[in-house]
């Protein structure tokens, strides 16, 4: 039994390494390559692939372990107590009405990005960006009003 606690651990301290390798190999793996942009000349990292299929991969588990503990907490709450159950429920639904809120927010308008000539900058990727963007800004913003509403209702209380 004891062994199975430290799955968690090697887990974490598994991906921690992997990401400071793709990390180093990004920022210390050299140059492949020169873009001119404005008559200055930018080094275009060699690793930017290995980095950002990194990145994917990382928003890939949190999000699917978010919807498995958010899954079996419901059930949880179901058995225990519906009321709860229900607020978490309202709450995912707000951030799916958020997500589709962001998304036709969003424009799938070609993005000008300097120096790239493919074709993922425009429609749905273009649209995916923009929502990202969006629902970064919102939720930063809920953030901040969270804080100052703690803040305000803690001195309150005191």
């Amino acid at each position: 039994m004891k062994n199975y606690k430290l799955i968690p651990k090697i887990t974490l301290w598994t991906l921690m390494a992997l990401g400071i390798v793709a990390i180093a190999m990004f920022y210390l793996g050299g140059s492949a390559g020169s873009l001119e942009v404005a008559g200055d000349f930018l080094d275009i990292p060699k690793f930017t692939d290995l980095f950002l299929v990194w990145n994917y991969i990382l928003l890939g588990i949190v999000v699917l372990i978010t919807l498995c503990v958010v899954v079996a907490e419901f059930c949880q709450n179901w058995k225990n107590d519906r009321k709860k159950a229900i607020t978490s429920l309202c709450i995912v639904l707000g951030f799916v009405v958020l997500a589709c809120v962001c998304w036709f927010l969003g424009s799938p308008e070609k993005i000008d990005i300097i120096g790239y000539e493919g074709s993922d900058n425009v429609g749905f990727w273009a649209q995916m960006s923009d929502a990202v963007i969006y629902a970064c800004y919102i939720l930063l913003g809920g953030t901040l009003v969270t804080m100052i509403w703690g803040y305000i209702h803690t001195r309150k209380l005191k």
